[in-house]
């Protein structure tokens, strides 16, 4: 699983023209869903994201977390974050997670941030969606499930 988190100032995501999530203040967090991902990795994915602490506090240090400012989150879907570049030009997919499992995993992420977080904002699985974001910093990091968690 990866999550890329983009600490913003405010984002939002339209589909067909019409704003599907807007936030101001936190995270626009892009989920990568790969094969063999569960909701156990999903809950410690889950835990860091909203325990990371990448806003400053009084002295200017990154010691607050998304909690401590009142910070919201938009949560999109991107299989292409398990793209394969190693061969050709035309990257291949086939680590992305099989499309039902993968939607599904999603909306268990939207469930578990929504237990932590006051304001989820989401994409739709599987859309054709414009994503704009003010990145404030600009701020991004990169969780990879595969890094954080023992397998």
């Amino acid at each position: 699983m990866k999550f890329v988190i983009q600490k913003t100032a405010h984002a939002s995501v339209t589909i067909d023209g019409v704003v599907r999530g807007k936030i101001g203040k936190g995270y626009l967090v892009f989920i990568g869903i790969g094969q063999g991902d569960d909701e156990k990795i999903a809950d410690k994915m889950v835990q860091k994201l909203v325990n990371l602490r990448i806003f400053e506090d009084e002295n200017g240090k990154t010691n607050l977390g998304l909690k401590d400012v009142n910070g919201e989150l938009l949560l999109i879907s991107q299989f292409t974050l398990y793209a394969n570049c190693k061969k050709g030009n035309r990257p291949s997919f086939t680590d992305a997670g099989a499309p039902e499992e993968a939607n599904r995993l999603y909306e268990y992420i939207i469930e578990k941030c929504k237990m932590e977080i006051p304001i989820v904002e989401q994409g739709e699985f599987g859309a054709d969606m414009k994503v704009e974001l003010l990145n404030d910093g600009p701020f991004t990091i990169i969780l990879d499930s595969n890094e954080i968690i023992p397998r």
